[in-house]
């Protein structure tokens, strides 16, 4: 008899295809995945499911070239770098028009209000807005408003959503944790592309940063500004570069010099290629850290049968043109974890 799970899809960005290889890999073991929990893409993909349509949604983000990927990235400057239209409205072509109570198992899509700051669990009523409001990823993707709510990804309180499913009476339940930190041996697979496609994407995202209100300013940029705003400074003996005699221990100690490293006109050496590019990298990269520690706190408060972890260091948060690495890799790390369970309770 097979057993009965209730699956839980974390949060995580576009780490969220993995959760189609676990899937993958929970049907062909004869696994009955009886409810589903999710947040943000893992309410996306656990809604998809639950709908009966995930074959024909892997079927559509596989067969995506790099342009078809650029079409879809609607650009907005107001709360949000992409209003989203496009990739959902899609995916409410794929699904249709379903409400989750209609569904064929049980499903729970959690996001966050901001007015009310409160978690918000959506169990009933459209599945659409369910998902487009748990996914609605701060700085990426513009938020929903419903009355007076102002609804974003539920991963900025809760990116690993347990809680709904400890009630199902399901024999296990299975967390996928998107944002592990320890999973170092896993590599994202190899899918040969052309060479236009990363180069066209990252350019757009890097144009969407530059209209942001912080990027990160090339070595020259700064070099220059540094030159305008200070333009005697270069005259001004330098104490971080200077001989003179002041004791070692009162020396501000400086990086050390890289040969032909740019300096500011005050001397001192500009470190390039450092931190996020802008302001989207800044808020992603630290909506990350925060989803991390929450996750952690989750898991402890939780624990979740079995524990599916994938390592957030395999892509950025934003890759979303990386679909089959991805659920190759969710597929792969799936089997090893299944094969370690299952050998450890036969």
């Amino acid at each position: 008899m097979s057993k009965r799970v209730a699956l839980v899809l974390g949060s995580g960005g576009a780490r969220g295809y993995a959760h189609i290889g676990v899937i993958e890999e929970l049907e062909r073991r004869g696994y009955d995945i009886a409810c589903i929990a999710g947040c943000s893409m893992g309410a996306v993909i656990g809604g998809i499911y639950a709908a009966g349509k995930l074959d024909e949604y892997k079927n559509w983000i596989e067969s995506l070239d790099y342009l078809d990927v650029l079409r879809l990235v609607d650009v907005s400057f107001r709360l949000g770098a992409i209003r989203g239209e496009k990739v959902f409205g899609q995916i409410r072509k794929i699904v249709g028009e379903i409400n989750i109570e209609e569904l064929r198992i049980p499903y729970t899509a959690v996001a966050a209000d901001l007015t009310n700051q409160q978690e918000i669990w959506f169990q009933e009523g459209c599945l659409h807005q369910a998902m487009r409001a748990s996914a609605a990823i701060p700085s990426l993707f513009t938020p929903v408003v419903q009355g007076n709510r102002m609804l974003v990804d539920g991963g900025i309180l809760n990116p690993l959503p347990i809680i709904p499913v400890v009630s199902s009476h399901c024999d296990l339940i299975i967390a996928v944790n998107l944002n592990s930190t320890n999973q170092k041996h896993y590599q994202l697979p190899v899918i040969e592309r052309p060479a236009a496609f990363k180069l066209r994407f990252n350019n757009l995202i890097s144009s969407v940063g530059s209209h942001l209100p912080f990027r990160r300013k090339p070595a020259e940029e700064l070099m220059r500004l540094d030159r305008e705003l200070q333009p005697d400074a270069a005259h001004i003996p330098n104490p971080w570069l200077s001989d003179a005699a002041a004791p070692e221990a009162q020396q501000p100690q400086a990086a050390p010099e890289r040969e032909g490293a740019p300096r500011s006109a005050t001397g001192s050496f500009i470190i390039d290629n450092v931190g996020p590019a802008s302001l989207l990298d800044l808020i992603n990269q630290s909506f990350e850290v925060m989803q991390t520690s929450l996750a952690q706190y989750k898991i402890a408060g939780y624990p979740p049968d079995i524990l599916i972890n994938v390592p957030k260091r395999v892509c950025r948060f934003f890759e979303f043109y990386k679909a089959p690495e991805l659920i190759a890799l969710g597929r792969e790390i799936a089997r090893d974890t299944l094969d370690n369970y299952e050998a450890e309770h036969k």
